[in-house]
């Protein structure tokens, strides 16, 4: 009797508790956060196997590379179409996008038509189904009283596998969504939409970008949302997006940047990965599909396939008599009678439903039948947020952060009208990915605005680089002019009487080594923020076997800009230091001088100071003989002697230093902190004896007298105007390493200013003088710089900037740096077909050695000297030959040269 009092009992209290049967019968759907974890693993492995070249071919997880590669920064604007296919209808709309200024976003406007798709289309022809959307397109257009004339940009959205190859290209990959269209998979949809629109006719339709709806979500809500890098969409299929790191995107060439790939994760576990966590019930939806065996974790997933998810475990249930007393209607037996609306909506509406059903449910059943609704949904939203912790950990491994901030963004009618699965998707991601940051933002607009912004993007993107590029562009014919100027420039230099722009000093080197050097001198070096000592040994007749010994000083910026006495014992110091570091304090050696500045000199041993460069201020130095100044300081130490036997300029020092190792050197080229030329002049010397010259261009000053006003763009003029020989030096403050990285960090100064850059934010950084140096400019334009690398650089210089920001700060260094080159060889083709006009050849063969920070260690810039120098001099060969000793070894070689001849 107690034992039936016992049942009895337990029975009761199960009868109180419906909820308990359905947690037993489905055990296998419920699952925990270690589960959780070791699925979210499983999928992070497929992830890296799909970006993979190598395996992507047997990939489940397809990571289908977009070419996607920004999201939007509110300065987008336009008016675009958009065309929206995906389910059993399809919008057409116009996309109004707003520009916003500095950090203040834009807006976007839309209206919109929708049109059914008849299903007959949906297992026709292509070719049928995109007639039909491009005869609705025009219907639009007609309806909305848009202009069938102008040109109007499309975007469109098409929520299927593509492969894409560029932004405005794809292959489809295979149907989905009951889309069965005959004669379609492996063609380009875009193709295929353009070929509809012509037989159409009579609309002037550029179809620019293609997006899946996933990345057409994420888009639109990165449009409010700058942290919007992840795409989710939870609705009759799913699907996510994310921006990924273009260095791991095998299937698309380049690693700068990152690209938003489509994961195409409904297809996880067609390769058996997810067979321990899949039901039967999982089977039989996959069996009675129109695609067995594929799309299997979407299966799990959306909305197409929950509500007959919820069917089959009811219908077991009720089978097995754990619910509506054994009774299985007709209705629960047949497939779609539970729909993905019903799962959302039987918390309200249980008994409404499962009466429609032909069932009659007692309360219990209703709370049970609830319960089934709740698992089956819980079980989707923890799938879901298993791989969105998957995507979102690569993201934070990817940049090496210990936390991320980072906003999904979310569309799909489950995510929308379910009440309870937001709610418990975002609690189990915070759950699994405690260190992050997670803000999810629903879509309001649909994919369709996503799509118009991936447009917007793309011409924002042209048209930054526009912006950006065009004042820099130098034409063939900009070029020839700038020779013809420097050529002018040059002839009038050379003549005795009236002022000249370009100075065309005399050295007093007559010609270059031949071998007979031999002893040894001291080389004595300034020319920037350096100062050097050498000590040269020449073995007579052997240019190969010169040993030289050299140590470097800096000149502080205070001895820079101090007194010129100050600056000079400075220099001594550093000499008295050499001698003693050699052990020469007690000889008295012949050295040469170079001196990097404009002088004029009566000899080669004197040498008076035109004008202060390169940041040099020093008083009392201007107009005065720098060789008597360094032998004053050297007397004032009274430690040592020297016998200063030349004084020549860096340029000269070059071309010197090469031309003992290339008896075909006869010009010199320095391209460094400053930018100068010397060659050997045969004609118009000033005096019939002498046949032969160096002559020292200091072409720098072209366009002191306004010949350059025409190429000068409003970034160099507020360069100029900040420097401190405002007007002076123009042609050298557009090609020097000392004003190129200020001229850009101009550029970028104005693009933010517009809302173009850094999210119109003007920083402090950016604002202060000369915190851009030149040496950026050559680690920004180096091809094996990651866009990562040049954000750590931005970031080092306090400018936080997106990739996009990289890209356009990588082409003003590459236009501004470029510029410079290109103008240095329009430069040198002038000094070289004079040469050769000199001498009256019809070709010329000639070598020039190079000096110099900006050619020796920027990327392009030697390349496209020489290239530009080759266009432009036609009938010259024109060798370069880096100096691996600098112009010091050549003051020496000039130093040896002028001893020689007081012995002769």
């Amino acid at each position: 009797m107690l034992a039936v009092h016992l049942v009895s009992f337990f029975f009761s209290k199960l009868q109180e508790d419906p909820t308990k049967k359905v947690d037993r019968f489905l055990y296998a759907m419920r699952l925990h956060d270690d589960q959780l974890k070791d699925i979210s693993a499983r999928f992070q492995a497929e992830m890296k196997k799909g970006l993979s070249a190598e395996s992507n071919v047997t990939a489940t997880v397809k990571m289908l590379p977009t070419h996607v590669r920004s999201t939007p920064v509110g300065s987008e604007k336009g008016q675009f179409l958009a065309l929206d296919l995906g389910g059993s209808k399809f919008k057409v709309l116009q996309v109004k996008v707003r520009e916003g200024m500095g950090i203040r976003r834009g807006g976007v406007e839309m209206e919109e038509k929708t049109y059914p798709i008849p299903g007959e289309l949906l297992a026709g022809r292509g070719a049928e189904l995109f007639d039909h959307v491009s005869e609705s397109l025009k219907d639009f257009l007609h309806e909305k009283n848009i202009s069938l004339e102008k040109k109007h940009p499309l975007a469109f959205t098409f929520s299927f596998p593509c492969e894409q190859s560029t932004l405005d290209q794809g292959k489809l990959l295979n149907w989905s969504k009951n889309y069965q269209v005959r004669g379609f998979q492996g063609k380009d949809v875009v193709q295929a939409l353009r070929e509809a629109i012509d037989r159409t006719g009579g609309m002037n339709i550029e179809v620019l970008a293609m997006v899946n709806d996933t990345v057409a979500t994420m888009m639109t809500c990165g449009f409010d949302d700058n942290y919007c890098e992840v795409g989710l969409i939870i609705g009759t299929g799913t699907n996510a997006c994310y921006m990924e790191e273009l260095r791991h995107v095998d299937l698309v060439e380049g690693d700068e940047g990152r690209m938003c790939v489509n994961t195409e994760w409904g297809g996880f576990g067609d390769d058996g990965a997810l067979n321990d966590y899949i039901t039967e019930f999982d089977k039989d939806v996959d069996a009675a599909s129109n695609n067995p065996g594929k799309q299997i974790f979407e299966k799990m997933v959306s909305g197409m396939y929950l509500g007959e998810l919820v069917r089959l475990v009811v219908l077991k249930m009720a089978k097995q008599g754990l619910l509506f007393d054994g009774f299985v209607s007709h209705a629960l037996r047949t497939k779609g009678k539970i729909t993905t609306a019903d799962v959302s909506d039987i918390i309200n509406n249980t008994k409404d439903i499962l009466t429609g059903l032909d069932l009659n449910p007692s309360p219990d059943d209703c709370i049970a039948v609830q319960h089934v609704t709740t698992i089956v949904s819980f079980r989707s939203s923890n799938l879901v947020s298993a791989g969105l912790a998957a995507i979102l950990t690569r993201i934070k491994q990817n940049r090496n952060l210990r936390a991320l901030r980072i906003t999904v963004g979310v569309d799909g009618t489950v995510y929308k009208t379910h009440p309870q699965y937001p709610k418990r998707l975002h609690k189990v991601v915070r759950r699994l990915l405690p260190e992050c940051h997670v803000r999810f933002v629903l879509s309001d607009s649909g994919s369709s605005k996503g799509a118009a912004l991936v447009t917007a993007v793309a011409q924002r993107l042209a048209s930054q680089r526009r912006k950006t590029l065009s004042p820099f562009r130098l034409s063939h014919e900009q070029l020839q002019l700038v020779k013809a100027r420097m050529r002018t420039g040059l002839e009038a230099g050379l003549k005795t009487k009236g002022p000249s722009a370009i100075k065309m000093l005399p050295s007093f080197v007559y010609h270059t080594p031949d071998g007979t050097e031999h002893g040894k001198y001291l080389g004595l070096d300034l020319g920037g923020t350096n100062f050097r000592a050498l000590l040269v040994k020449f073995k007579k007749g052997l240019q190969n076997n010169t040993r030289l010994y050299h140590k470097l000083y800096t000149i502080p910026q205070e001895i820079m800009q101090g007194t010129g006495e100050d600056l000079f014992d400075h220099i001594v110091d550093c000499i008295s230091d050499f001698l003693d570091y050699m052990g020469l304090k007690n000889a008295r050696l012949p050295a040469g001088f170079t001196f990097s500045f404009p002088c004029e000199q009566t000899a080669i041993d004197t040498g008076t100071l035109v004008s202060w460069t390169k940041g040099f201020k020093a008083t009392d130095c201007e107009g005065h003989d720098v060789v008597s100044l360094l032998r004053e300081a050297i007397k004032r130490r009274n430690e040592f002697d020297l016998d200063i036997a030349a004084v020549i300029n860096d340029t000269v020092g070059t071309m010197m230093s090469c031309a003992y190792e290339d008896p075909q050197c006869e010009v010199g080229l320095i391209a460094g902190t400053g930018s100068n030329v010397c060659y050997m002049e045969e004609k118009n010397l000033g005096d019939a004896k002498i046949q032969k010259m160096c002559i020292n261009t200091e072409w720098g000053g072209l366009g002191d007298d306004g010949s350059l006003d025409d190429i000068i763009t409003p970034y160099d003029v507020e360069v100029d105007q900040n420097s401190f020989n405002n007007g002076k030096q123009r042609f050298e403050k557009l090609t020097s390493g000392m004003y190129l990285g200020e001229v850009v960090r101009q550029v970028l100064l104005d693009l933010t200013r517009g809302g173009l850059l850094f999210r119109g934010h003007v920083t402090e950084p950016l604002k202060t003088r000369g915190i851009f140096e030149t040496k950026y400019l050559s680690q920004i334009e180096s091809d094996r710089l990651a866009l990562l690398q040049v954000r750590s650089i931005l970031q080092g210089l306090g400018l936080e900037s997106t990739c996009d920001d990289s890209i356009i700060v990588k082409e003003v260094c590459g236009a501004v740096s470029r510029r410079a080159a290109q103008l240095c060889g329009a430069g040198m083709a002038a000094v070289v077909d004079k040469i050769r006009e000199n001498r009256g050849l019809d070709h010329l063969n000639i070598t020039v050695g190079v000096d110099g920070a900006l050619y020796k260690l920027h990327p392009h810039f030697s390349g496209v000297l020489q290239e530009t120098a080759r266009v432009l001099a036609p009938q010259c060969n024109v060798t370069f030959l880096p100096s691996d000793e600098g112009s010091g070894k050549g003051a020496a070689l000039i130093t040896a040269g002028a001893i020689l001849k007081k012995k002769m």
